[in-house]
């Protein structure tokens, strides 16, 4: 897999959360794992926290990432533990799902792709959640100054109003917008989406 300076930006940043033994989930992570169940996908799961939590839990997790390091990492403590997940490396930009979900998790991954790229593997993630499912997707959005992670081949700073508009036919759960400072005076801002998708009519 080729590898972009995004990809090579948290390969470097998982090798030294693994060396650190640093396994903490992050608020978007944490906010997301009482919403999941059944046939769970974790869409850019990096280092895999919230996968390994929700195959605790009983989830049957399939998790996919572009990093290296995260996925051997990953597929080691699901072995070790014996957990329902399987981890697979992948191009997220292009790839494309064959199976149907109960939830679908994406954090954090969609603003690395240029916006034609995002918002159509957004509309695919949506298409694979099954009716009654729930999706949880988070990015960063326009009013970010933080860049250093992204890559010059392209990047999706969402419009405040888009994520919420996505999802407009969907029932909103929860829908939040969170400010983090960032290095040298930046900032990253956040939006962060939990909507049931609507069941079929009986």
């Amino acid at each position: 897999m080729n590898e972009n300076a995004s990809i090579q930006f948290f390969d470097q940043q998982f090798r030294r959360q693994v060396a650190a033994v640093e396994y903490v989930l992050n608020p978007f992570e944490s906010a997301a794992l009482p919403h999941l169940h059944g046939r769970v996908l974790d869409y850019g799961c990096g280092l895999g926290n919230l996968a390994v939590e929700a195959a605790r839990k009983g989830c049957s997790v399939l998790a996919l990432d572009a990093s290296h390091a995260a996925i051997k990492h990953l597929r080691a403590v699901a072995e070790q533990d014996r957990l329902p997940l399987r981890a697979e490396e992948a191009d997220l930009r292009t790839y494309e799902l064959t199976e149907d979900f109960d939830v679908i998790v994406c954090i954090g991954l969609l603003m690395f792709f240029d916006c034609p790229t995002a918002y159509h593997q957004l509309s695919q993630l949506q298409d694979r959640v099954r009716p009654g499912g729930s999706a949880v997707v988070n990015v960063l959005t326009e009013g970010t100054t933080y860049m250093d992670m992204f890559a010059p081949e392209g990047h999706c700073l969402f419009n405040r109003s888009a994520l919420r508009a996505h999802f407009a036919q969907w029932e909103i759960v929860s829908f939040t917008q969170q400010e983090f400072p960032a290095p040298n005076g930046t900032r990253k801002v956040f939006e962060t989406i939990i909507a049931r998708k609507p069941c079929c009519p009986s």
